[in-house]
């Protein structure tokens, strides 16, 4: 009589994770603390239209205590729901955390602004302006990533199209040939970049630190020996106008924020969309991600990968010098020495937080271009809120996001590894 053996039952098993709603319950913490032990009872005035919008609309006065409560009330009930959510073994909604985000900056700006009056379209358009060279920087890393190679030198790539978009401009007298010039800048320190971790297999990490390091002390030594000296001939360079979209430009609140724009900014609205669609819906996007997922696998079905590596890093770069250019070309107007100020490391964070993804990416430099806006915003109207606060938030919500309070975070799988073909 043979033995007959079953194998135990594994029970379903539903994994939980808490970190979304205990999120939630600090900032609804904070926002009682903040939103009503701490308030003044004052109102804040906020207004929609600019005086030079075709339809104006009325501005609006929120009284600080009334919409702290409120707010404070959305918010304990959304983290209560996602404490639903959680116990159920499902994560919250993209809806939820953008909800939750929504009415606490609503409350936040209540209470700073007391007594005051805060210009919307104004803080948009700032958020806008401050916004362009993180997600150009933005999607250069993602694409870079996507294929397998950390792009640390997205700094480096903004400053170098920055310096040499304002010399070949100011020499040209002509914004596109700077432009242009900024996106083959961003390609040489790509090309570098590429050379040494593609070819040579050099750590990634540490040629990207090298390179920033490298084009940060050339364009500072090239600005003190050569532009500062001759500034009228070589960093003058003619800025793009803003082009107002017909219509659009006239709808309220994001008609002058998004439609009154210049070149570069439009550009950006395309780059974004055609990047996003390429990556997940064409076969070059198809090859790219199979190469930073698993290049074995993609070398196997005849994909060369270094090559791929190698141009994708490239175009990166490109996208990337087009972000530098907009520092000379469409905001600033001449080159100054470190006038990056760190926006590539920025960049790189909302490579992370928008979890490789372009719409999330450009998503999480909204935010962090809000943030760095909203400073100077709370500054004018003499918010008691303290700017360096401000200045730390974007990093506070990236240690959040990278924490996995918001999601799981995980990178293309080989990103950082070399590869040589067996």
């Amino acid at each position: 009589m043979s033995q007959i053996t079953t194998s135990p039952v594994t029970p379903n098993v539903v994994l939980k994770s808490w970190k979304a709603p205990i999120a939630f319950g600090i900032f609804t913490v904070v926002a009682f603390v903040v939103f009503i032990l701490l308030n003044t009872g004052a109102s804040t005035n906020f207004r929609l239209s600019t005086e030079s919008d075709f339809i104006q609309l009325p501005a609006i006065d929120l009284p600080a205590l009334g919409t702290g409560i409120f707010v404070t009330a959305l918010l304990f009930a959304m983290t209560v729901l996602s404490f639903f959510f959680s116990n159920k073994g499902k994560s919250s909604p993209i809806w939820m955390i953008s909800a939750f985000g929504f009415f606490f900056m609503v409350g936040f700006l209540t209470w700073a602004g007391a007594d005051g009056s805060i210009l919307v379209p104004g803080l948009l358009l700032g958020t806008v302006g401050l916004s362009i060279p993180l997600i150009f920087g933005a999607l250069g890393g993602i694409i870079s990533e996507r294929v397998g190679v950390i792009n640390i030198a997205i700094e480096g790539q903004l400053l170098a199209g920055a310096f040499v978009s304002a010399m070949v401009a100011t020499l040209t007298g002509s914004p596109y040939l700077g432009l242009v010039s900024a996106m083959v800048a961003g390609m040489l320190v790509s090309f570098v970049l590429a050379t040494f971790s593609v070819k040579y297999l050099v750590d990634q990490v540490i040629v990207g630190v090298v390179l920033n390091v490298l084009v940060l002390g050339l364009t500072s030594f090239l600005y003190s020996q050569v532009l500062s000296k001759n500034t009228s001939v070589l960093n003058s360079p003619p800025r793009f106008d803003r082009i107002d979209i017909p219509v659009l430009s006239q709808i309220p609140i994001i008609g002058p924020v998004l439609f009154r724009q210049t070149l570069i900014v439009y550009l950006m609205y395309i780059i974004v969309a055609v990047v996003a669609y390429a990556l997940f819906k064409t076969k070059w996007g198809l090859r790219l991600r199979s190469v930073g997922e698993h290049p074995m696998a993609a070398d196997t079905v005849g994909i060369n990968v270094a090559a791929t590596r190698f141009w994708n890093v490239a175009l990166a770069g490109a996208i990337a010098g087009i972000g530098g250019a907009y520092f000379t070309l469409g905001s600033v107007g001449a080159f100054q020495k470190e006038m990056t100020a760190g926006a590539g490391f920025i960049a790189l964070a909302a490579v992370i937080f928008g979890r490789w993804d372009p719409i999330r990416a450009t998503l999480a430099a909204l935010l962090f271009g809000f943030a760095s806006n909203l400073q100077n915003v709370l500054s004018i109207i003499g918010s008691p809120v303290p700017s360096e606060f401000m200045l730390m938030l974007p990093y506070v919500v990236t240690i959040f996001a990278v924490a996995g309070f918001v999601g799981r975070v995980r990178g293309p799988a080989a990103a950082g590894k070399p590869y040589t073909k067996s």
